[in-house]
Formats: structure tokens, C-alpha cells, sequence
């Protein structure tokens, strides 16, 4: 019984306690509650659900976005407004080409 916690189960009154008791009480009837240890498994829980949820919702909002800018394309594309052309002439092409 090194700790008041253990003490406290055991039935132990600590000085204190036994000082602020009115003389002529039952000590077998007294009764000492003490305050629940804080738990942080709650808050941790709460901190990994909203971070999830942000990198889901940011994902989301990622994928989104390129069909949306896939979609233009198509569409700009298929209409005649926007044409992609690669040009893959190398630099001995060029050069040969100016000569």
C-alpha cells in the first residue's frame, strides 16, 4: 500500500480526512468518494475522426477537380475551341532545318 489510491481501497482513512470527520461517527460507515481519473481516450478519438475526415474530404475535392478539368478539356476539345498538339521535333531536326 505505497500509493493513497491503495490506501483509500484498503479502507484507510488518511489524517486529513480523519481530522474533518465530527467525533462520535461510525468510521465503518464513512464512505470517501473520490474523483474518476481523466480519460483522454475521448478527446484523442475526436482528433483522429476530424483529421480522417479532412483527408478524406480534401481527397474528395482533389478527384473532383480533375474530372471536372478532364470533362473541360473533353468538351473545349470536341468543340473546336481547344486544341493540344505535341511537338516532339528534336534540336539536330531544327538545326538541320534552318541550314
Amino acid at each position: 500500500m505505497q500509493l493513497p489510491d491503495d490506501q483509500i481501497r484498503a479502507g484507510h482513512i488518511p489524517a486529513d480526512l480523519y481530522r474533518q470527520i465530527p467525533p462520535g461517527t461510525d468510521l465503518r460507515r464513512v464512505v470517501i468518494v473520490q474523483e474518476a481519473p481523466r480519460s483522454y481516450k475521448g478527446p484523442i478519438v475526436l482528433t483522429l475522426v476530424v483529421l480522417t475526415g479532412s483527408i478524406a474530404l480534401l481527397l474528395v475535392i482533389a478527384f473532383v477537380a480533375q474530372v471536372v478539368a478532364g470533362a473541360a478539356v473533353a468538351v473545349l476539345s470536341a468543340t473546336g475551341g481547344l486544341s493540344y498538339t505535341i511537338n516532339r521535333t528534336t534540336t539536330k531536326r531544327k538545326n538541320l532545318l534552318s541550314k
